[in-house]
């Protein structure tokens, strides 16, 4: 005899919520293919009416979940989904424990930096400091690439475990996991974790170096990055020993904040 409620033991398709289930696939749809689409393209693609679809689309882009492309019917997502994820309380835990050391960095040395996580096999921009120069590379937070063609995300990955590795890239297009098993892949892996940092050419901005520094926190692994984009400037020499070793400091200091786990 059960003493759960009756309810309890329903079927799961009681609990169905129709309505909140075709708001889910239109949002997850969406990040999937990572560009805008028409309604008709997103009720074709979810086997829907467009009326139906119609119907969400217009609370989704009330509430700011969707916005539509200038001069196009086409629907992205737009930032909303993002800045929740980043007031989740670990979020905000890693903003508050290192912007704080990121803004001392960009103000002594004047230049911009990055703090970038992982997620879905993605690089995030979780915050960024703009520095003091009078030239420097910003992105807005939220940006990403995938993880293996970013140098921040190469650096994230070289610290971890194979277990922890593989579990972070479980969502890449499988032309990406099997990067993963190449020979060269984890030779530059071990480069990065030999030398405990990556200096390298921007693999998205041409004339750009980015000086990256993993946040490895109690657990021993990396949390996140810190990256700094070198602009190569006529007439301007930069001095990235001096600012690798101010990254570094910041860096490690930065995952000493950080909570165990």
């Amino acid at each position: 005899m059960s003493l759960l409620p009756e309810a309890e033991n329903d079927d799961k398709a009681s609990y169905a919520a129709p309505a909140l289930e075709k708001g889910l696939d239109i949002l997850e749809l969406l990040a999937e293919v990572g560009e805008p689409l028409s309604t008709r393209t997103i009720a074709e693609r979810l086997r829907r009416s467009k009326s139906e679809i119609f119907r969400m689309v217009f609370v989704l882009q009330q509430r700011g979940y969707l916005e539509r492309e200038p001069g196009t019917d086409r629907l992205s997502l737009s930032r909303r989904l993002f800045d929740l994820g980043i007031r989740t309380p670990g979020g905000k835990q890693l903003t508050s424990a290192v912007l704080p050391l990121m803004e001392r960095f960009s103000e002594e040395s004047g230049q911009a930096a990055h703090l970038v996580v992982l997620s879905r096999a993605q690089t995030v921009v979780l915050a960024t400091t703009s520095g003091h120069l009078d030239a420097s590379v910003i992105v807005r937070p939220g940006y990403g690439r995938p993880a293996l063609e970013a140098n921040s995300g190469l650096l994230i990955l070289a610290f971890q475990s194979e277990a922890r590795r593989r579990a972070l890239m479980r969502e890449a297009e499988p032309e990406f996991r099997k990067r993963l098993d190449l020979p060269e892949t984890e030779t530059i892996f071990a480069e990065i974790r030999s030398l405990g940092h990556r200096i390298a050419p921007s693999r998205d901005i041409l004339a750009v170096t980015d000086i990256a520094c993993p946040v490895v926190g109690l657990s021993g692994y990396a949390e996140a990055a810190i990256l700094v984009p070198c602009l190569q400037r006529h007439g301007v020499a930069t001095d990235e020993g001096a600012i690798l070793l101010a990254l570094k400091a910041c860096a490690a200091e930065a995952g000493l904040r950080l909570p165990y786990g």
